[in-house]
């Protein structure tokens, strides 16, 4: 018979387990059978997730024990939901989630329906537990957080055992068992719902006493409609199934994952925290390096690549460098069956990969400046929850390496750099910046300095860095030897500079210009600037209007437009027009029998919605202005938004009620090297939310925390007025730093 293996690192349950007999059990036979990989361990007996959570540590905390629940709907059936053991759980806005219709009154089932329905008792139901419900009556409902674990571990029948998989294979496992599986991102305990202001807080003046200058939150209207109606329409537009299932301003996280996949720019990998980039997001990130080549080139800086493996003894010899990266390293430890004599990295950074090149390289004075780009694939092991584009295990990026020999030789390097950064968010994603330096505490580790350009999302409410440029001193340059003699023939060591610039620059520019619809998408990086849709019918057939649209498009074409005929015959035009909405393309160009006849075509602009009939021999001249306009409207949408949650604070009892109404926030600050002082607002802002929330921990894990960090010093300072305190210490303020939430 088959036993139970216990896992090593529980060792100390071991005599109490180690004995169960699991001949017979229904979950690991059919696992077996179907070639499954499974790892299944016994354990303390646990009745619910919090027994199980305290009873059986995990390996890692990017694995997850289960919670699971059976609910009971008289008139909208069974529904088996498992969720990761932090998830929140509420039945209303679990109808919601699932669009159900109606009233929804979901009750846990009893012991009886549990044994006939899922062949198991009360505390011993997982997702696994499915397969036995043969009459397939049960919707299956799964954490989307679950599919960001490495493992799942759920119970088999019993709970005195769990059985843990890859996410990938619990898919499977359930298709090989004929259920299909709703997923569906489930709020954390405690969790800040993206675009969502609690309803209520404590005051955080001291004493307890009432702030008169405290922010005030606006009314709810009381005519708005309820959210079940909301999402009503987009429910019932049928006809091209491709409206999106939730709302931006209701629930963030589910908008994105719908935009991102629905446009075909992201689908989904088998490996936690890796996506792919299809090839609309991928044409995107191509016409921002179109932009970046020309303007690196200017600096003299010169693209090459270099490997992506690092020894051990390289990445180690920077000391503080390795410990900032350290949680994140990924490592390779076998070829094929053998292990390696010694692990080698994945670069998480190239430091410690391209300096020793260097200083094979720079002999003399005449060697120098250095600069290099590449542009290259990085990994880092992330533990938070991934985001696609915004955190991934593994990423695109530019990075530019540089050696001077002054250090304000280098810093013109980081200014300039900066400024492309700058450019890049502006001029071509149309989001606004700020640009600062990173105090002492969130730096680059092993850098002198480190200046950045931070956007700001909408809903959400949160920043998010843009991109970095570091001044790293000479550091690096004495621990890789990078020496060079000088015009007096003294040795001298380099100064050196690093910037980079990654994908996460979609997902921003997803998250600031989205829409309920789908993807607006700025002119200057829009895959297709312009799509042509020939509006069809029987008495006016694709052959009759084919002559004008090709016209039209050579005519776009000859601008310099990036621009598509869609003349596919198996899609009418309402689903074209639906399609290239949600794909975010800046305008549309109908033709139909009525335009050709009068030499004219409508142009629609999917910003505003704006429709104008413009005249053929017009059309190129207007449609390259209107990209124009497009694109200055974006960016001053979006800067006004910012701005207006953009507020300047100068007492602790403003500072945490500025954040729960989605603020940056500029505060006067005793200077960025008081690292135990930035310390203590993150801890400080942090415990006020929570307790607002009626919490008393977050998970360490989030991507979202609820606490407060510094984003920068910005280079643009309000006045400092004499005898300003900081907000913090209360010592004398040196000046401004913005502080907000951040991804």
């Amino acid at each position: 018979s088959k036993q139970i293996t216990t896992m090593d690192n529980m060792s100390d349950m071991k005599s109490a387990t180690d004995a169960i007999d699991l001949s017979g059990n229904p979950i690991v036979e059919k696992l077996d059978a179907l070639s499954i990989p499974h790892s299944t361990y016994a354990h303390t007996l646990s009745m619910t997730a919090d027994e199980l959570v305290a009873n059986v540590p995990l390996p890692s905390t990017n694995e997850t024990h289960t919670k699971n629940l059976f609910f009971k709907d008289k008139k909208h059936g069974f529904f088996l939901v498992t969720t990761c053991t932090d998830a929140e759980m509420n039945t209303k806005e679990l109808g919601k989630m699932l669009k159900l219709e109606g009233k929804v009154n979901m009750r846990l089932a009893d012991e009886k329906l549990l044994v006939e329905k899922l062949g198991c008792k009360k505390g011993c139901v997982g997702p696994l537990s499915i397969m036995n419900n043969e009459a397939k009556d049960i919707t299956m409902v799964l954490d989307g957080a679950l599919m960001n674990m490495e493992k799942i571990h759920s119970h088999p029948l019993r709970n005195d055992a769990s059985t843990a998989l890859i996410p990938s294979d619990l898919v499977k496992f359930m298709k090989e068992v004929g259920v299909e599986t709703t997923v569906l991102t489930f709020p954390k305990k405690g969790a800040v719902l993206p675009g969502k202001v609690p309803s209520s807080r404590p005051d955080a003046a001291k004493g307890g006493e009432k702030s008169s200058s405290k922010p005030k939150i606006a009314p709810k209207d009381k005519n708005a409609p309820k959210a079940k109606d909301v999402n009503k329409k987009q429910t019932k537009k049928g006809e091209t199934q491709l409206a999106l299932k939730w709302k931006k301003e209701e629930n963030f996280a589910m908008w994105y994952t719908d935009v991102i996949v629905l446009s075909e720019m992201i689908s989904y990998y088998d490996i936690s925290g890796c996506y792919i980039l299809r090839p609309w997001s991928y044409k995107i990130w191509e016409l921002i390096q179109d932009w970046f080549n020309p303007q690196i080139r200017k600096m003299d800086v010169e693209n090459s690549y270099f490997p992506m493996f690092v020894s051990a003894d390289r990445l180690n010899k920077e000391k503080d460098h390795v410990e900032g990266f350290a949680p994140e390293v990924a490592w390779v430890t076998k070829s094929g069956d053998g292990d390696l004599a010694a692990p080698i990295a994945v670069r998480p950074t190239s430091e410690t990969i391209m300096y020793p090149a260097f200083a094979d390289w720079i002999r003399s004075h005449r060697d120098l400046p250095l600069k290099l780009n590449q542009w290259s694939n990085v990994v880092r092991w992330e533990f938070k929850d991934p985001t696609p584009f915004l955190r991934t295990r593994e990423f695109l990026w530019q990075e530019g390496h540089t050696a001077h020999s002054s250090f304000d030789d280098a810093n013109d390097t980081v200014m300039q750099a900066l400024e492309l950064y700058r450019r890049v968010y502006e001029e071509l994603l149309a989001i606004p910046v700020i640009p600062g330096t990173k105090t002492e505490k969130e730096k680059f580790a092993g850098g002198h300095s480190t200046t950045t350009v931070e956007g700001y999302i909408p809903v959400a409410g949160r920043a998010i860095q843009g991109a970095t440029s570091h001044h790293l001193g000479q550091n690096f340059g004495k621990m890789f030897d990078i020496n060079y003699q000088d015009e007096n023939g003294k040795t001298q060591v380099v100064w050196q500079t690093s910037w980079g610039l990654t994908t996460r620059t979609i997902g921003v520019m997803i998250m600031v210009h989205g829409d309920d619809t789908g993807l607006v998408l700025p002119p200057r990086v829009a895959p297709q600037q312009v799509v042509i849709v020939p509006i069809v019918s029987k008495k006016c057939p694709l052959e009759k209007l084919a002559g004008f649209c090709e016209s039209i498009r050579e005519s776009l074409d000859d601008k310099g437009v990036r621009v598509k005929l869609d003349d596919r015959s198996i899609y009418n035009p309402g689903w074209k027009y639906a399609h290239w909405e949600q794909k975010g393309v800046p305008i549309r160009i109908e033709v139909g029998p009525r335009d050709l006849e009068k030499g004219q075509a409508r142009m629609v602009v999917r910003y505003n919605g704006e429709k104008t009939d413009v005249a053929v021999d017009e059309l190129a001249d207007v449609v390259e202005k209107k990209l124009k306009e497009i694109q200055d409207e974006m960016f001053k949408k979006a800067q006004e938004f910012r701005d207006a949650h953009l507020v300047q604070v100068t007492e602790w009892k403003d500072f945490v009620p500025n954040l729960e109404l989605h603020n940056l926030v500029l505060t006067p600050w005793c200077g960025g090297e008081h690292q135990d002082w930035e310390e203590w607002v993150k801890d400080k802002s942090r415990e006020e939310s929570l307790a607002n929330l009626g919490e008393g921990a977050e998970d360490e894990r989030s991507a979202t925390s609820v606490a407060a960090k510094t984003l920068c010093i910005p280079f643009k300072q309000p006045e400092l007025k004499e005898g300003m305190k900081c907000i913090a210490s209360g010592l004398p303020a040196t000046c401004w730093v913005l502080w907000g939430r951040s991804y």
